[in-house]
């Protein structure tokens, strides 16, 4: 039996990694975050915010990125990291398997399932829905899910609040979210990330999580990471960068000017992009 993870603090020291093609996907990566950390992932161009939901061709091509990606899939074991390099809780996840960690990235939309004639009830107790009622029925309330709904009939954004519960409903101490609240409406969206900071508050788990839309964001992460074409540029607890956690409007206001300069510099540094005008059939934007 693998151990569950003691703690969930992250630790990320000279971490580099290459594709199969050789591709650089990460470059001398390192930083920490302290158990119990919710963390925002920043960083322009890669993952692309597709009409509707990606294929395996589309995962593929977004992986010459800022490196987001690239680095939640190794911290959630999807890629193999040299030895010493990743540890969790203070553990090395390629050595000694470890339970209760969950990654939601834009692979695990793909699962052929959620876009069948079934009803969501049969769904989620086919995920160990009725293993853990009470979590099952506060997500169903939180992301406002229709028990009559059946799969293969909903908008995506319906979709994907089901698939939130799906991934979601089994306690986890580590978190790792990439892009996938992107179709959830504003309120549904509040509910969602005020629901991941109690968690992180009454069970000491850790989340590490990768989004371009930081409305009402100011409040909820306690550390950034900046990332930049695989490497990371810059990491701290939110006070570093001067954005605070106090109920006030104007630190939605600081934090979207600390992320745009930080975006704006990583363009001018990556300069323009290839190809003419009119080439790209898809929107390739990622804040």
């Amino acid at each position: 039996m693998t151990p569950s993870v003691p703690n969930t603090s992250i630790q990320v020291r000279n971490l580099s990694y290459n594709f199969a093609d050789g591709a650089v996907g990460l470059t001398d990566v390192s930083f920490d975050l302290p158990s119990g950390s919710r963390t925002l992932l920043i960083g322009a161009i890669g993952l692309q915010l597709f009409a509707n939901d990606p294929t395996p061709a589309d995962i593929h091509n977004t992986a010459n990125g800022a490196g987001k990606s690239t680095l939640l899939r190794v911290l959630s074991g999807k890629r193999l990291a040299p030895h010493g390099t990743v540890q969790i809780g203070g553990v090395d996840p390629f050595t000694t398997g470890l339970e209760s960690v969950t990654y939601l990235g834009v692979e695990w939309v793909l699962n052929p399932i959620v876009h069948t004639d079934i009803d969501v009830p049969t769904l989620l107790a086919s995920v160990g829905g009725d293993a853990y009622p009470d979590r099952r029925d506060q997500l169903i309330q939180i992301l406002d899910i229709d028990l009559n709904w059946h799969m293969h009939a909903v908008s995506d954004g319906e979709r994907r609040r089901v698939q939130l519960a799906m991934g979601l409903l089994r306690p986890w101490t580590l978190l790792l979210l990439d892009e996938i609240t992107m179709d959830l409406d504003l309120l549904s969206r509040s509910e969602f990330l005020g629901f991941l900071k109690r968690e992180t508050e009454e069970r000491e788990c850790t989340i590490v999580y990768a989004t371009h839309i930081l409305d009402n964001l100011s409040r909820w992460p306690t550390h950034l990471v900046h990332m930049h074409l695989g490497r990371v540029i810059d990491w701290g607890p939110v006070e570093k960068f001067q954005v605070g956690r106090l109920a006030s409007p104007s630190e939605d206001s600081r934090l979207g000017e600390v992320v745009l300069e930080w975006l704006k510099r990583d363009l001018r540094e990556r300069g323009p992009r290839p190809g003419l005008p009119g080439e790209g059939k898809k929107i390739a934007v990622e804040f």
